[in-house]
């Protein structure tokens, strides 16, 4: 870069602020074209014009400016000095005039100033002649700087037919040059590609519609941005941003049908629901706004309808009601479609639906007979002979050929049993009588059946009704136990009747109650009819003997209200019964079997207190029995301190307590005492020793026994009484002395036992072993 191309553009200004050591106040004179040195005192210095320039090159010195001091006189005495930042590298001086020039390149974006100090010194005294004096060089700015789109590339969307200066979106650049000086940081924005349909604001990049445009003829645009620094002046750096605006969809096309004219079949086989075709609907505009609805106009909706498939955007037209092509071989029906979501903007232009006519034939179909009702209802008189007309169903082909059917009872065997039907005219008839109270109603199925067609078959339900015919008489509705005390009097209640029937009565059953013809003169009993359905039967007489009569037949008449009236004659049991003031219900049935079988009273109680003691018996038995399985007195379980016998055997009753004399065994002071174990057992040993005390004659000794007796008797889990042998003690005291010889001061020899054979046969064989042991011993 020359001198000339430096002041030209006058790119950069170098600014020299004297400042004094002393006060550290520096002053300065701000100017573009030159500088005026401030005299302090005497002496200052004298400051001329500088320049430098951003981007200054470093082959060669580039004269910056001149600091010179006034006191200058030009004869070589005065040095110039300069020291600071980038002394002596970026900025030289001469010493001999005070020139400075700049040797490197200056960036102003690294570093915008620079802090310098310059001072004059004469050469003769190497003294200061001047003070030291700060000043600071600011780099003056040049566009060296592209400006740049950092957010790119940008993509937008705005609704299509939106209206002119609508705004699409901003795009932003940025330049590294100093915004405050110069132009170079002013940016200028300009549109490159995007015209005649956007435009860009020059100064803040907005971008906006120029002219309404339509999504369905181009739905994608491709904008190219400028942005020139230096206000696009010559010599101005620039740049590009790419732009990508989308147009979204609006409902501005209504929905249109491809063709104007459908032609579809549908068979008249065919069952409702089915698919009878499809129509089709193109809408220009895409998602909700392309949604749409189509329906029927016109009085065929009640024959056809039609939904929307929500996936594809078709109509299709169902069958909604059955077709005869005997009846109507041909429709046409109006198809409309129309927007789900309309767009108020736009219905100013045109409606957004459409409409298309489908014509739609029916095609002939072999059908199955047709049954002139759906269903049959017949009636028919219970009792009526077999062969009866029941009534008649018919059917006809429904096709041009008329073609005969054949009829034909199924679903049961039993209804076949009772009816039957003519294959040709479809009479139904009668096989048997039928009986109401049996079934009331009776449900057919009858099919007809085309005669050149087998496979074409349809059927009906013939409910069948049986008339009620009064063949029933009234009757009693259970049987009746009806008793009177003897000391009844004349007038007495004894018994409500009332009557049932099986008929059907269609104004309700009445019924009327009397004394039969052959019991108008019992002069005993009388009938009194409620004409409630019910009646009561009186006494006509007072006092009544079982002796001379037992029980008394009561005929009574029932006549019911039926056409022809029926009537019964019912006979009612009453039986006489012995009692003070109630009827014992449960006595006089008893008494009325006894008589039946011809038993007195007396006979009967024996009879019941023969099997009560059978079953007190029985039942003793079984408890013995369980007793033996399960002994309540195990062996080596404790040591007993009296001597128990137990026999295997069930006993022998009387026997066993005749064997032994019990006043032998008693003593009138107890040696030793006894605890006894908790169980029968031990209580009955217990109570049994008392009642030795005090004698087997005293009255406490007969009770202790009978109530002993009588719990053995009564409890399943004790022994049998007379099978336990209780010793209330032995050894000293005893009548019968000891039979023990361990605790005798005398021998065997002084011993007699002869007084064991007065014991009894049951001593007699300890009888025998101790006489025989004495006999050896002797």
């Amino acid at each position: 870069m020359n001198w000339s191309a430096l002041l030209s553009l006058m790119l950069m200004l170098v600014q020299l602020w004297p400042c004094s050591p002393s006060t550290q106040n520096c002053s300065t004179q701000n100017t573009e074209q030159s500088f005026t040195a401030v005299r302090r005192v005497k002496r200052a210095w004298v400051w001329e014009p500088l320049f430098a320039t951003e981007e200054q090159t470093s082959v060669v010195p580039v004269y910056v400016g001149q600091l010179k001091s006034d006191l200058e006189k030009q004869d070589g005495n005065l040095k110039y000095t300069l020291t600071g930042e980038g002394a002596g590298s970026i900025f030289i001086i001469d010493e001999n005039n005070g020139k400075i020039y700049v040797t490197q390149k200056l960036d102003r974006e690294k570093k915008p100033f620079y802090t310098l100090r310059a001072q004059a010194i004469n050469r003769s005294t190497q003294l200061p002649v001047e003070p030291e004096s700060e000043f600071v060089i600011k780099v003056r700015d040049v566009n060296d700087h592209e400006p740049q789109f950092l957010d790119g590339p940008y993509v937008a969307t705005v609704p299509e037919m939106s209206p002119e200066g609508t705004s699409v979106t901003q795009v932003t650049a940025t330049d590294g040059d100093d915004p405050s000086y110069g132009n170079s940081a002013r940016l200028l924005y300009s549109l490159i590609q995007g015209q005649p349909y956007f435009s860009v604001e020059p100064k803040t990049g907005v971008i906006r519609m120029a002219s309404e445009m339509d999504r369905e003829t181009k739905d994608q645009y491709l904008v190219i941005i400028q942005a020139k620094d230096m206000v696009g002046q010559a010599g101005a750096f620039s740049a590009t941003a790419t732009v990508t605006i989308n147009l979204s969809d609006v409902n501005d096309n209504p929905p249109k049908f491809q063709q104007r004219l459908y032609y579809m079949n549908v068979s008249e086989e065919a069952p409702v629901g089915t698919t009878v075709g499809k129509v089709c609907a193109e809408d220009s505009d895409i998602g909700e706004n392309a949604a749409m609805n189509y329906s029927i106009e016109g009085d065929d909706s009640d024959v056809f309808d039609i939904i929307t498939n929500n996936e594809t955007q078709e109509g299709i037209i169902l069958l909604k009601k059955r077709v005869d092509y005997e009846s109507k071989r041909r429709y046409s029906i109006r198809a409309k479609v129309v927007n789900m979501y309309i767009d108020h903007r736009f219905l100013k232009e045109e409606l957004f639906e459409d409409k298309t006519v489908v014509k739609i034939n029916v095609e002939d179909a072999d059908e199955p007979p047709v049954f002139t009702l759906e269903n049959y209802v017949m009636e028919i008189a219970e009792g009526a002979v077999s062969g009866s007309l029941v009534g008649i169903v018919t059917a006809r082909d429904p096709d041009a050929d008329d073609c005969p059917v054949r009829y034909s009872i199924v679903h049961g065997m039993h209804l076949k049993r009772l009816f039957s039907i003519n294959e040709h005219n479809g009479t139904i008839i009668t096989t048997k009588p039928l009986d109401r109270e049996i079934a009331s109603w009776h449900n057919l199925t009858v099919t007809a059946t085309e005669t050149r067609n087998p496979e074409k078959i349809s059927e009906t339900n013939v409910y069948i009704q049986v008339l009620d015919v009064n063949d029933h008489a009234p009757e009693f509705p259970k049987y009746y136990e009806t008793f009177v005390c003897e000391n009844a009097v004349s007038g007495q209640l004894i018994q409500s009747v009332s009557a049932v029937d099986q008929d059907d009565s269609a104004e309700g059953h009445h019924f009327y109650f009397l004394l039969a013809q052959e019991a108008a003169n019992n002069s005993h009993f009388t009938v009194k009819d409620n004409q409630d359905n019910t009646a009561g039967i009186f006494t006509a007489k007072s006092g009544f003997r079982r002796e001379e009569q037992f029980s008394f037949y009561l005929p009574v008449l029932i006549l019911d209200n039926g056409t022809p009236p029926l009537t019964s004659t019912n006979t009612l049991t009453i039986t006489v019964c012995d009692c003070d003031t109630e009827v014992n219900t449960f006595y006089c049935r008893y008494g009325a079997f006894l008589y039946s079988m011809g038993l007195s009273t007396e006979a009967l109680v024996a009879i019941l207190a023969c099997v009560l003691i059978l079953l007190v018996f029985f039942l003793a038995i079984l408890a013995i029995r369980q007793h033996r399985k399960r002994s309540p007195f195990p062996e080596k379980i404790e040591e007993f301190r009296e001597n128990i016998v137990r026999y295997d055997d069930e006993g022998g009753g009387e026997e066993d307590t005749e064997a032994f004399d019990i006043s032998a065994l008693r003593t009138r002071t107890v040696m030793r005492t006894h605890k006894p174990r908790k169980k029968v057992t031990a209580e009955i040993h217990s109570l049994y020793r008392q009642s030795l005390q005090v004698g087997p004659d005293s009255a406490v000794f007969r009770q202790f026994i009978s109530e002993k007796l009588e719990e053995a008797n009564t409890d399943p889990s004790a022994p049998p009484y007379d099978s336990l042998q209780t010793y209330a003690f032995e050894g000293t005291g005893s009548l019968a002395g000891s039979l023990s010889s361990l605790s005798s001061n005398i021998s065997d020899v002084d011993q007699s036992y002869d007084y064991l054979t007065d014991w009894g046969p049951h001593f007699k064989q300890l009888a025998g072993m101790y006489t025989s042991h004495r006999s050896v011993g002797d």
